[in-house]
This record gives C-alpha cells, structure tokens and sequence, in this order.
C-alpha cells in the first residue's frame, strides 16, 4: 500500500499536478461567501404592502419580526397598558412623539430637551454666571464700595422692622440653598466631580436635592410675603426716570435722590423678586408635583424644567448684584437689614427723598411696637 502512494506521488509531481486533484471541489466553492447584507431582501420583501404591515400581518409572513411594532414606538403611538390613566397616562408610550422646542432638532421630545439643557442652558447659563461674576469682581476693584461721607449723628430711623428682616432672611436663607443646590446638580460633575469621586459626588447630590426640594416651598411661601410686605414702597415714582438716567450714581459717585428704595431696588424688585421669583416657584411646583389636578406628563415636566432652568438663572444674576450691594458693595447695608436702623447721615446721603418725608412727618422715623414699648415709662410724681 505504502509503495502504491509513493508511486502515485512520482507520477503526479511528474505530470505537474496536485496530488487527488480530480477528487476535490471548486476552489471557488469552498466555505461561506460574503455578501453585502443589504442586498440580502427576505422573501417577504416582495408581498405588496410589506413596508405598511401591521405587526401581526407581519408575524404571519415572518415569524418573530417586530419591526412594526417598534416603528409605532418610534412614532409615539399608543399602545395597550393596564396601568390607570389617571396615575400613568403615558404608560402606553415609550417614545414621545417629535417636537422642536427652541434651540433643538426636529426629534422626539426626550431628545430634543436634552439638546436644549445640554447645548444652551448648561454651557450659556454657566458662562452668564461667570460673567456677572466677573463684572462684580472688576467693578468693586475699579470703583470699591460705596462710603459715607459725612459722620455719624448717633440719631437712628428704623429701615426695616423686625417682621420685614424676618421675611427677608427666610427667603434670603431659602434661596441661597436653592441656588447652591441647584449649582451642584447642574454643574457639579464638571468641576466637584472629578476632585470629590463618585462616590461622595453621589452622596453630596443626594443630599443637596433633597435639601432643594424641602427649601422650595419655604422660599415660594417667603417670597409672597415679601412681595406683600415691600410691594408699596416698590411702586414706581417719576424720580425714578432721573435715578435711572443717571445710573444712580454707581459711575460718578453722586448719589441720585430716591425714596425708600430706589429705581434699581424697584427693576430688581418687579424684574427680580415678582417676575423671575413667581415665574421659578411656579415651574419649581410642577417639578415637585404640588399643583394639584395637573396631567405630569413627560412633555409638562420637560417645558417645567427648561423654564425652570432659564428663570433660575437670569434671577440668581439679578440677585447676585443684590447681594453685593447688600454687602460689601456699600457701607451700612448689611447692617441695615441686620439690626433695621441707620443713621440719620446713611439715610440723607443714599436715600435722601424718604428721609425728607422722614424729617417732615409724612413717615414716623420708627415704625415697629416694640421699640414703642421698650422706651421707658413716665415715671409719676
């Protein structure tokens, strides 16, 4: 056997020719092929109608092909749910259906909120921030404080009364633990999270949403009280117009006359505290889901939170200007609102209109009844 191999081995290297070659298949016939899969059409393809199918027109041409199916998802049609529609009225949607909001691509509306927060609201809101924060910051180096220039009389008027200052510090206190929190979640993963790590990043957020959403409500019952408290003092005044012509002095160091609060107290006040504070507790509600007998759809809570966003960050610019003026930005403010007396110099020289009206009765110097009942008593003969 072995020396019939070795003979046919000869003969075939003689001859030029493979070893068996008659007894092996086409090279070009051996293994798989490749083929491009879009020319790979099932036969289905070809039925009338197969593009329009339904889902089970489609089971019964090709079994276990759900395409249908999920191209009424993708379209936001509503499918079966056995869940209520009074506590899941979505339950039957898993993709909305398309919509542009502004700034976003025609997509649906999960996608096109995040092209809004992620493309406009994060890097633009945090770039105003900075900004504000930046002409602060150059502002109180060129210009500094704004000093008293005369001395102290010793002779006090009370600004704010006890009842005003605690509505005032309630609000102020709840809504800087809605700005800090706010500040985190929004753009914390960008400058906490890479020094904190994951894991005490996870924690902070944690508990700074829940501080968020106990601090919400505190601050939309303070605010009201503001606006109740300050409204008529805010009410506008034709020396506005020359306050306001003039920029209050805030360039050329002389004080415009004003009452009680002047004409940039009054912008931030309507712009600011009304406006902007109505605008953010309302969408803040929704958020929290405290607006009874309203739908919480996915939409409703997309358009919430974008306004939310918008309106919380045009306030906290608006307010940062506040909070400067309040403190560092001129002298005798924070104290002000601190004990709610000023001297009579303070008065003259940054409000000098209200303390006219104070000189001449027309506003009593001190308003509370407690500084009425702690002045001593007559004593009798």
């Amino acid at each position: 056997m072995k020396k019939a191999l070795v003979a046919a081995f000869w003969v075939a290297l003689a001859w030029g020719q493979p070893i068996l070659a008659q007894d092996k298949p086409a090279a070009a016939s051996v293994g798989i092929q490749s083929q491009n899969i879009a020319d790979v059409k099932p036969d289905a393809s070809s039925d009338a109608g197969y593009a329009e199918q339904t889902n089970a027109e489609r089971a019964k041409v090709q079994p276990g092909n759900n395409a249908p199916m999920w191209r009424d998802v993708g379209k936001g049609v509503t499918g079966y749910s056995s869940l209520p529609l009074s506590q899941a009225p979505e339950a039957g949607n898993l993709i909305q259906p398309f919509v542009q909001y502004p700034g976003s691509r025609l997509t649906n509306a999960g996608e096109a909120w995040r092209q809004v927060r992620n493309n406009w609201i994060i890097p633009y809101g945090g770039s105003l921030l900075l900004i504000v924060v930046g002409a602060i910051a150059l502002f109180y180096k060129s210009k500094g404080s704004i000093k008293q220039h005369g001395t102290d009389t010793g002779r006090k008027i009370e600004r704010f009364t006890c009842f005003e200052r605690s509505a005032h510090w309630t609000n102020a206190i709840a809504f800087s633990i809605l700005a800090i929190s706010g500040l985190v979640m929004a753009f914390g993963k960008f400058f906490l999270h890479p020094i904190l790590g994951g894991t005490l990043f996870g924690w902070l957020t944690y508990v700074l949403k829940n501080l968020h959403n106990f601090a919400g409500p505190v601050f939309a019952v303070s605010l009201v009280v503001v606006i109740v408290t300050f409204v008529r003092d805010n009410l506008p005044a034709k020396e506005d117009i020359t306050w306001l012509l003039k920029g209050g002095g805030l360039f050329s160091g002389e004080e415009v006359p004003s009452h009680r609060f002047n004409a940039g107290e009054k912008v931030m006040f309507w712009g600011g505290v009304f406006l902007l504070g109505l605008i953010v507790v309302g969408s803040g509600l929704m958020l929290d889901k405290l607006i009874p007998g309203l739908v919480y759809e996915r939409g409703t809570m997309q358009l919430s939170h974008m306004v939310h966003a918008v309106a919380t960050l045009l306030m906290m610019c608006m307010f940062m200007g506040h909070i400067y003026l309040g403190t560092i930005g001129m002298d005798g403010a924070y104290k002000a609102m601190k004990t709610g007396q000023v001297d009579e110099t303070w008065a003259k020289e940054h409000h000098e209109l209200w303390y006219d009206d104070i000189k001449s009765g027309k506003i009593p110097a001190q308003r509370s009844p407690a500084d009425t009942a702690m002045a001593p008593l007559p004593v009798k003969a």
